[in-house]
């Protein structure tokens, strides 16, 4: 069915919450069709108020409502009142918000990494459908429809949303992926050591947040790269009874020509991530020609705090306490992988790009782990693994389920864990629960 849409243009804002008030008493308004955009204006700066009523035989009927003002910005956007002509004092409401609309296009510009991912930007927030939630303090937050507590964090401030760990929707604990509904009050619990997550690009929506999130990930990456490279050069260049803080700025200068790095940065970050590799730059550095195999066996110590310079292998899933070694990836970097891995093993062939590892004394952080469940098919064995889970502080990151049999089945869980300790403290849980055939570490999906 055709629907009729009327613009109606009146003096003031009053005059429009008057009309309103009129042409709902001529006829019966649509439920969930009425928007105050006066009240609560998009992010830019356009006002109105939107209500659809049902006319004779059924037609529905759009009338938007708005002042002469409001009518030149849905047309002519901020042009219509650009705020070089006045006083900064005398700017209105409107003028105010599109300003700040124009500003956060200014710094989504420039923190984006090229064009496209600016326009990606920017089209999320042209046209959205808004929720409206409620901060703790009672204030109000736009979001559009999908938002999640990130997003709202990013809306809050670039700092809230970077140190952004959970958050409270209607005072109690949600995931950060939930999108958020209107009414709902949302509260952001931030951490001093909070950082964004990659995972996070998954489901926030908002330009703001998708910009920055990226921004931080580009300079952690970078930072990241730029220790773990330095790290791996100077475990180089001690295998050749040599320091990277002994050599001259001449050697240096020479070394980087050879190996056509403009800078030391350039070089540790290619070294991070695989484009070259340690001992060669070393030997160019010190102006040996060719490396010396017995030399490479110096193991790098595994903080945990390396960041997205060094990817854990899925494969096998290597945790704190566990034998380690590496690889160096053209593409990831450095994999560390349990040295008893298949994968790891196959690339025995290619010394050049193998790396010993072992863990440091202090490493820190949570690790991915796979295990496998073998139970007894019966209702809520699932929930009760669960629960007893829950009861010790574990998350379940991913939970599935495979047949086995008609009397067996198997239950794949993804955890968290801080060391191949604590797994097995995890396991021997487990094997505890009545139901519970046998729990086994497994690789990651």
């Amino acid at each position: 069915m055709d629907i009729f849409a009327f613009r109606i243009i009146v003096d003031s804002v009053d005059d429009c919450y008057r009309t309103l008030g009129i042409v709902h008493s001529l006829y019966k308004p649509v439920p969930g069709e009425f928007s105050d955009y006066i009240a609560i204006p998009k992010a830019n700066g356009y006002q109105s108020l939107h209500t659809v009523l049902k006319g004779m035989h059924g037609v529905p009927i759009e009338i938007q409502i708005r002042t002469r003002e409001m009518e030149d910005m849905a047309n002519n956007g901020i042009a219509a009142h650009w705020l070089y002509k006045s006083e900064e004092g005398s700017a209105s409401a409107s003028h105010t918000r599109a300003r700040e609309w124009v500003q956060g296009l200014l710094e989504m510009q420039q923190a984006a990494g090229n064009s496209l991912e600016f326009i990606e930007s920017v089209k999320i927030d042209l046209f959205p459908d808004e929720v409206y939630v409620f901060t703790p303090k009672g204030d109000i937050m736009e979001l559009p429809r999908g938002a999640t507590a990130v997003d709202a964090a990013y809306a809050i401030h670039t700092d809230i949303g970077n140190r952004c760990v959970a958050c409270r929707i209607n005072r109690q604990l949600a995931p950060l992926s939930e999108p958020l509904a209107s009414g709902q009050t949302v509260e952001i619990i931030t951490s001093p050591s909070g950082r964004p997550n990659p995972g996070w690009l998954n489901y926030v929506i908002t330009a703001r947040a998708r910009t920055q999130i990226r921004q931080f990930l580009k300079q952690q990456q970078r930072g990241d790269a730029i220790e773990l490279g330095k790290n791996l050069l100077n475990k180089a260049l001690l295998s050749l009874d040599a320091r990277l803080d002994n050599l001259t700025a001449t050697s240096i200068k020479e070394g980087l020509q050879r190996l056509g790095r403009a800078n030391e940065e350039d070089l540790y970050v290619d070294i991070a991530l695989g484009n070259l590799l340690p001992q060669i730059c070393a030997n160019q550095l010190i102006g040996v020609a060719e490396p010396d195999p017995d030399s490479m066996d110096g193991s790098i110590a595994i903080r945990g705090t390396e960041g997205m310079a060094i990817h854990y292998a899925k494969c096998c899933s290597p945790l704190p306490g566990d034998p380690i070694g590496g690889y160096l990836n053209p593409d990831r970097g450095l994999v560390v992988h349990r040295d008893t891995c298949h994968n790891l093993l196959e690339k025995r062939d290619q010394p050049e790009r193998m790396m010993n590892l072992r863990w440091a004394e202090d490493v820190q952080g949570l690790y991915p782990v796979g295990l496998r469940t073998e139970v007894e098919n019966r209702r809520g064995m699932i929930a009760l693994i669960a629960t007893r889970l829950t009861a010790v502080g574990m998350n379940i990151d991913r939970i599935s389920t495979v047949d086995k049999d008609v009397q067996f089945v198997y239950i794949d869980l993804e955890l968290q864990v801080n060391s191949r300790i604590h797994l097995a403290r995890i396991m021997k849980r487990l094997r505890t629960i009545e139901g519970v055939r046998r729990v086994n570490r497994a690789a990651r999906r």
